[in-house]
């Protein structure tokens, strides 16, 4: 399955639970693990847990088994690895707190320009 069809069957299999505020965050060049990085915002524990287990069952139906699957029984973050696609399913408490986006997402022209100016030192 190429990295294009597996964001979309990601995408609508967060979608069709209802998932919240989904985000692909292309990673490729940035890192050796995966090319994007999709989050999504769960209501509850519960249903983090149901939309993570809804993208999983999604790709097995497809032919994709999974790498790995993380934070499942006990956690407010679950991780699932698609290979090329890592999918981050977290209640919206813990998607502010840990902030991916800015951790991943493209910097701004000022943190450009910043770090421009310290490698030029």
């Amino acid at each position: 399955m190429q990295t294009e069809e597996i964001k979309k069957l990601v995408i609508s299999a967060l979608e069709d639970l209802k998932a919240k505020d989904i985000t692909v965050i292309d990673v490729r060049g940035r890192s050796s693990v995966t090319d994007y990085m999709i989050l999504a915002t769960g209501t509850s524990k519960k249903h983090a847990q149901a939309v993570c287990d809804n993208a999983s069952t999604e790709a097995k139906a497809k032919g994709l088994q999974p790498l790995g699957a993380e934070g499942r029984d006990s956690s407010d973050w679950m991780l699932l690895d698609l290979g090329d696609v890592i999918v981050h399913v977290m209640t919206e408490q813990a998607r502010h707190f840990y902030d991916l986006e800015r951790l991943w997402g493209e910097p701004s022209d000022e943190q450009s320009t910043s770090q421009g100016a310290q490698h030029a030192e």
